[in-house]
């Protein structure tokens, strides 16, 4: 089974992020929270942990599409194209914040995760555990939504219940209070338009 860390999501204590972190660094995955519902990730720059993310999901490589947590602005900018100034604009105003934009995977991606997708989806979440997580281990986090079987419509929001649903299939279960029911709002920011793909918790016109 998993481990099961308590981070307290106002102030995460590092020696429990660093353990975290260490299972990331060996390939691990982890389910932990983000300002909108509980995340399952891997390190980015780990490709037998990719291997896994994309067999907890059931998809094929090319199926999935790609999403990474960075920490801030500056981590985006290596692994997204060129970003325009009315872009940059508004990724400065919306993050952190419930938001996934989907941008020009710059050339590097592909290699990174021996797959041939030309876009990718970026997060700077509104929450200190998953970006504490990222800034310690040192490049962003592959992430993918935790969902319960597709008959059922809820996403899981009790961290408890989430350990005894995925614990055997993960190695570490970040408790950080409850989850939100909420996906993030999908924009795609590729040829430099704003489309709204998804609407979620983050409503975008506020920052427009």
């Amino acid at each position: 089974m998993a481990e099961f860390f308590r981070i307290n999501a106002d102030n995460p204590q590092e020696r429990l992020l660093n353990q975290v972190v260490n299972i990331l660094r060996k390939g691990g995955l982890i389910i932990y929270p983000t300002d909108t519902v509980y995340g399952v990730g891997c390190d980015l720059m780990n490709q037998n942990a990719l291997k896994k993310l994309i067999r907890f999901k059931g998809l094929k490589p090319n199926k999935m599409n790609l999403s990474f947590i960075c920490y801030d602005l500056s981590d985006i900018t290596n692994y997204v194209k060129h970003i325009e100034t009315p872009t940059f604009r508004l990724l400065k105003k919306a993050l952190p914040g419930p938001f996934t934009f989907i941008m020009q995977a710059s050339n590097s991606v592909p290699k990174l995760v021996d797959s041939k997708k030309k876009e990718v989806g970026i997060r700077v979440p509104d929450h200190n555990i998953p970006r504490e997580l990222v800034n310690l281990l040192g490049n962003p986090i592959v992430t993918t939504s935790l969902k319960m079987d597709d008959d059922i419509q809820e996403y899981p929001t009790d961290p408890e219940l989430i350990y005894e649903e995925y614990g055997h299939l993960v190695d570490a279960v970040i408790d950080g209070g409850y989850g939100n029911i909420h996906l993030s709002t999908v924009i795609n920011l590729v040829g430099g338009d704003f489309d709204v793909v998804r609407q979620g918790l983050g409503e975008i016109e506020d920052y427009l």
